[in-house]
């Protein structure tokens, strides 16, 4: 399975970290916004094409596949361009900024059948997964999922501390993992109400923002997110259920009694990115739809379209 890779910052080295331990698979092309530090990635992780063209990646014969960790704003066009060029994608979340072109990538996908993924993170960590599987068995159902994602970000700055060139978005992204997991883990959402702080004078985002949900179970959700908060950083997923309360941090998970669960035996792996490479490679060598496949994660967008139109009315 030969690979090509655009964005190659902060998260498209974790993929590149992923790849490396899929068997079978080279990446064979990266791609980035500036040629030079993109080649320098290209020589750290031994990739033999470097461009700042996604144009000139897909003409390649040597790639099958492409994944995408460019800006958000550019996914669903991106996505899209790579169907056209007959090449499977990933596609980080989100997979859009607008329900339109949410529906245009799902369409695209129909029509050429190829594998279309969005990164949809949370369905593969280990933490997630582990109470996931005991909802299938029907060991427990969620009452409430309680979320918190906290960042300080009042400057445009990525993961590493460098200097975006895109504006990132708490509801189209951030609130894109919540959205998205509470309907896999509590079924079909089907009410929400949303309300934001105030907008950054130069970011021209909102820096707070709260989100409820409601499930066709009667499950509900309560999701708080922030670019003020100084520390602790991430998210954090309390999930109270008529069974049990845990709490997820990423590829962990405690009781609500902070008492560990062991979820090293979930997976292959205790790498969530890592996972969710391996279901995209898995899903093209076997002909089949992944887990976050664009038409699996859609609705997660429909939700989100309609808090915008909230947030538009002055809701």
């Amino acid at each position: 399975m030969r690979i090509a890779l655009a964005g190659a910052g902060a998260f498209g080295e974790k993929h590149l970290d992923g790849l490396k331990k899929i068997d079978g698979v080279t990446v064979t092309s990266l791609v980035g916004r500036r040629l030079e530090p993109t080649q320098a990635i290209a020589e750290k992780y031994g990739i033999p094409h470097a461009t700042t063209y996604l144009a000139e990646t897909l003409a390649r014969d040597d790639v099958d596949a492409v994944i995408l960790c460019t800006p958000t704003q550019m996914h669903a066009a991106q996505a899209i361009q790579c169907m056209d060029a007959g090449k499977h994608v990933q596609v980080e979340i989100p997979l859009a900024d607008s329900w339109a072109d949410s529906e245009a990538a799902m369409k695209k996908q129909q029509e050429t059948g190829l594998v279309c993924m969005v990164g949809h993170t949370r369905r593969f960590n280990p933490s997630h997964q582990w109470v996931h599987n005991r909802i299938r068995a029907g060991e427990l159902n969620v009452q409430q999922m309680d979320v918190q994602t906290y960042f300080f970000r009042r400057q445009n700055m990525n993961a590493k501390g460098e200097p975006r060139s895109w504006t990132d978005h708490l509801l189209w992204h951030h609130a894109a993992h919540t959205v998205d997991l509470f309907a896999y883990q509590a079924g079909p959402v089907v009410a929400g109400n949303v309300l934001q702080g105030p907008i950054h004078p130069e970011l021209g985002i909102a820096m707070d923002m709260s989100i409820q949900l409601k499930a066709e179970s009667g499950a509900i959700c309560t999701l708080s997110l922030s670019f003020n908060n100084d520390g602790p950083l991430g998210t954090f997923f309390r999930y109270i259920c008529d069974n049990g309360t845990y709490i997820a941090r990423y590829d962990d998970l405690v009781t609500g009694r902070e008492e560990a669960i062991d979820v090293s035996k979930v997976d292959v792996s205790m790498n969530g990115i890592e996972l969710q490479d391996r279901e995209f490679i898995a899903a093209i060598r076997e002909g089949r739809e992944p887990n976050s496949s664009v038409a699996k994660v859609l609705p997660c967008y429909k939700v989100l379209h309609d808090l915008e139109q909230q947030l538009r009315s002055g809701g």
